[in-house]
């Protein structure tokens, strides 16, 4: 229900439902002729403006998708809010540095190359506390962050109070400006964008590798650190790229949204990555189109409610991590714990009756105290688990008091009593487990065996005495001896 062919066939239509949505929301907001026609040229990318930034989000959101995966494998989600809060004083500095040398001070390549620089100098910091004192990740990027965002702070308090120079704007890379974008800042997207996917997708195995085994990666001679500073600068030139359309506080939502929702529909990496991708990109045309239509909302956080929306859904209803579908799963380990655990404590109850392994188990009415007993059930619990086996077919009806298996359900106890016995006699001969304290542990793994793991444990059975194929309980045939 919940496998690989629902993920290709229902994740695409889920967004374009989600874009269908606000789309709709859109058009109510704008019930007029002029408003719809307003829409249908967004969609349309007739507006020249609104092309520049929908693009340029959209290529954004793609690859923010796609690096963020790595980020979210690699459990190093907030470096990339270090990384953004770390390029904030570079940008000031960058500034001066211009204003300083009679250059024009705002000179976008000049400021994003030093946000670049101290983004590279907060994330070296965080590497270098890591490797060389006790403290763990998230304690040297919450270091590293804070230190960085309050510099940059009192650096672009000084760069406002500085004689002579016009600093007005600068603030704006805080929450991002998208509206501002030009058709330079478009190819400047475009070129960063295109390397960072093609170098993300040629050492898709080399990351694939250091983000799920580190250690084996450098026990085999991988450079795990080189390809470490190789992940990250691909997140760098990310972050500094969209600094101007969605800001340094919320860049790294775009980073990291899109990958942990399509962590939801899939474990499959490469799966993963398509997903990431799209719900980044569709995250940054559909918040693009919203931000236009709706008056006075700025760009990079509708991209991100956005973005929120699509996790929101895919937190629910993911197929393989979704709350709904694991709460279903759930519920049906749950009936068939408890279906496969009265079956066999029926099956033993018959068995203990007969207690000569040469003669066949007889399908007899049990009492349904002894029943209880036998597992200590409420009788609450006891009645809950035979409405189960009933609408299972597994009992057949019986006078009060009293159950009987049917066919079937002799069959199925037989077969849940079997695999019970063969995993306790793998745990008692390989993990030295004493008989008394096997069964326990054997109701643990019991339910999941499947059918390579029972063909295995029945090479335990040569030399056993059986009955109905199934063996004894190891707790009365390794008993020892007088």
């Amino acid at each position: 229900m919940w496998g690989d062919k629902g993920q290709k066939g229902l994740v695409f239509p889920l967004i374009l439902a989600i874009s269908a949505l606000l789309g709709g929301v859109a058009e109510a907001a704008l019930p007029t002729v002029e408003g719809r026609a307003d829409v249908w040229k967004l969609v349309t990318l007739q507006s020249y403006n609104s092309r520049l930034v929908i693009l340029s989000t959209t290529l954004l959101g793609v690859t923010s998708g796609l690096v963020g995966v790595f980020l979210l494998l690699r459990k190093r989600s907030l470096m990339g809010d270090a990384l953004s809060h770390a390029t904030y004083p570079g940008i000031g500095l960058a500034f001066l540095v211009m204003t300083l040398f009679g250059g024009e001070g705002k000179w976008l390549p000049g400021l994003l190359m030093g946000a670049s620089v101290t983004g590279v100098v907060g994330v070296s910091l965080v590497s270098a506390i890591r490797h060389t004192t006790l403290l763990k990740d998230d304690a040297a990027m919450g270091i590293i962050l804070g230190v960085f965002f309050g510099a940059g702070v009192a650096i672009m308090k000084m760069v406002s109070n500085l004689p002579g120079a016009d600093a007005a704007g600068l603030d704006s890379f805080v929450y991002g400006t998208a509206a501002s974008l030009i058709f330079a800042d478009f190819l400047l997207i475009l070129v960063v964008t295109g390397v960072v996917c093609g170098a993300a997708i040629l050492l898709l195995k080399e990351f694939t590798l250091v983000c799920f085994d580190e250690s084996f990666a450098i026990s085999q001679g991988w450079p795990a650190l080189r390809l470490d500073l190789i992940m990250l600068a691909l997140v760098t030139a990310v972050t500094v790229v969209g600094l101007q359309a969605v800001g340094l506080v919320l860049i790294i939502a775009f980073l990291i949204i899109p990958a942990a929702a399509a962590r939801f529909w899939s474990h499959k990496l490469h799966v993963m990555l398509l997903l990431a991708a799209s719900i980044g990109g569709a995250s940054g045309w559909l918040g693009s189109c919203l931000s236009s239509l709706l008056v006075d909302l700025p760009t990079g956080a509708v991209i991100v409610l956005v973005a929120a929306t699509i996790f929101t859904v895919s937190m629910l209803f993911g197929f393989v991590h979704g709350i709904l579908p694991r709460a279903v799963r759930q519920t049906r380990l749950r009936r068939k714990v408890g279906r496969q655990h009265l079956l066999r404590a029926i099956y033993e109850i018959l068995e203990s009756r007969q207690p000569d392994a040469a003669e066949p188990v007889s399908n007899l009415p049990i009492d349904l105290v002894l029943l209880a007993h036998h597992r200590s059930w409420s009788p609450a619990e006891l009645q809950r688990l035979l409405r189960t086996a009933r609408g299972e077919d597994h009992l057949e009806d019986e006078v009060p008091g009293r159950v009987r298996l049917s066919e079937s359900g002799f069959g199925e106890a037989a077969r849940v009593t079997r695999n019970h016995r063969l995993w306790e006699l793998y745990l008692i001969r390989y993990a030295d487990i004493a008989p008394s304290h096997v069964d326990r542990d054997a109701d643990l793994v019991e339910h999941v065996l499947d059918a390579d793991v029972v063909r295995q444990l029945e090479l335990e059975l040569q030399g056993r005495p059986v009955r109905m194929f199934v063996p004894p309980s190891p707790h009365l045939i390794d008993q020892p001896s007088g």
